[in-house]
């Protein structure tokens, strides 16, 4: 009997021991599901879901690439990563900003890797400057529709979004513009990218990549012309900077190309973070010194691309490209050519003359031509960025077959 007993103690004992352990191995795994690494997709995710109204994720059959959508921020694209939850997350966020309970009045950089605006930025048909002020930044106003406004989920499924708003808005030069905006967001497979480069993404490479057509319909009762300004689509993107961040901007070796490059946006830029080459220019993006250059559509090309030397990752965009077309000019002053303005720009965050940053972040954004639309016509802008994701070699291999730049030299 008693050795009976004692079996049974035994067996018991066994069975809240293993209970246990049990208990200890599932509370692990729910704390490690619960609090995802920061700089992950998982942990933006789950970061966003908390601080906005709502998400869309987009999302590849095997769940490895997914794109991070928030109607709340414009329909912009808030992030994307290439190897699923818990891989890198690709676009800068602002996590303070986006926690905050109120929103500010001038600016909200939130971040997100893809984002809508309209162009003009400066000038005399700028949408960001009142009528008679100065060009600075204390006047500097984003506008309500591409800030802070929400936009409708006209549709959306697990490869496409669509997203659309209304808006009235008014320019330096006083005139009006009634706006509808419609933002259409996919998913691009390796193949259809692979297609649009020229070269294989082959399988050792981990991809994102998307597009977004951004369509602007004049619904005002006037056609718009070129003597009350016209607007552009402006796409903007924000990533994160490293101290081995290199943008990377293939043009045409014309002759006189360097004359078509601006590089004075704020202030002129040491040639260490600015090397010009015969038909690639490499601009250094580490988020410490506040700097802008752009390239005109004589000379771009469909392609712009950023190297992060640090975590191996290739991101490009590709915009579209009109070479005979007029493009905005955004400058900050009255202009006397106020339609011969870039395609492509490139932005390093950094300290403004009061000590403060808006981030750090770095952006890569491009513009539509500058749309005529009479009343009732629409205008669309599309662009694709990808992310791509390997080892340094795969990568440096793939950067020679479509950049024709040798990242050895680069990283040198």
């Amino acid at each position: 009997m008693n050795r009976a007993l004692q079996q049974i103690a035994w067996l018991c004992m066994l069975i809240f021991t293993t209970a246990c352990n049990n208990n200890t191995i599932q509370e692990k795994e729910i704390t490690a599901n619960d609090v995802p690494l920061k700089g992950t997709y998982a942990y933006d995710l789950a970061f966003l879901k908390q601080h906005t109204n709502d998400v869309l994720e987009l999302y590849s059959d095997d769940s490895a690439a997914k794109v991070l959508l928030s109607p709340s921020w414009q329909g912009r694209v808030m992030t994307s990563t290439a190897t699923g939850g818990n891989g890198t997350s690709f676009g800068w966020l602002n996590y303070d900003l986006l926690s905050a309970k109120e929103k500010r009045k001038q600016f909200n950089p939130v971040g997100g890797e893809e984002r809508f605006w309209i162009g003009p930025e400066g000038g005399q048909y700028a949408f960001y400057f009142r009528k008679g002020d100065a060009f600075n930044i204390a006047n500097w106003q984003v506008p309500a529709i591409i800030d802070t406004i929400a936009y409708e989920v006209v549709q959306a499924s697990q490869s496409e979004a669509v997203f659309s708003a209304k808006a009235f808005l008014i320019n330096y030069s006083g005139s009006g513009f009634d706006i509808n905006i419609e933002r259409k967001v996919s998913l691009v497979k390796k193949e259809q990218l692979s297609k649009q480069l020229g070269i294989a993404v082959e399988n050792n490479i981990h991809c994102v990549a998307y597009e977004t057509i951004n369509t602007i319909t004049n619904t005002g009762k006037s056609d718009w012309t070129k003597q009350n300004g016209l607007p552009s689509v402006w796409l903007l993107g924000m990533f994160t900077p490293t101290p081995q961040t290199i943008v990377i901007i293939p043009f045409q070796p014309l002759l006189h190309a360097r004359s078509f490059i601006s590089d004075n946006y704020f202030g002129s830029i040491p040639p260490e973070r600015l090397q010009v080459k015969d038909s690639v220019l490499y601009f250094t993006c580490d988020g410490k010194y506040r700097s802008k250059i752009g390239l005109s559509p004589v000379i771009a090309k469909s392609l712009a691309a950023s190297y992060d030397f640090a975590n191996n990752v290739l991101t490009l965009v590709l915009p579209e490209v009109h070479k005979d077309k007029p493009y905005v000019n955004s400058k900050w002053e009255m202009q006397k050519e106020p339609y011969k303005g870039d395609v492509i720009n490139s932005y390093n965050d950094g300290p403004l003359a009061d000590g403060t940053q808006l981030g750090p972040f770095y952006e890569i954004e491009s513009s539509s031509p500058a749309l005529e639309l009479k009343k009732g016509q629409a205008g669309s802008y599309r662009q694709t960025t990808c992310h791509l994701q390997a080892s340094y070699p795969v990568l440096k291999q793939f950067v020679k077959d479509l950049l024709k730049v040798d990242m050895d030299e680069l990283k040198r």
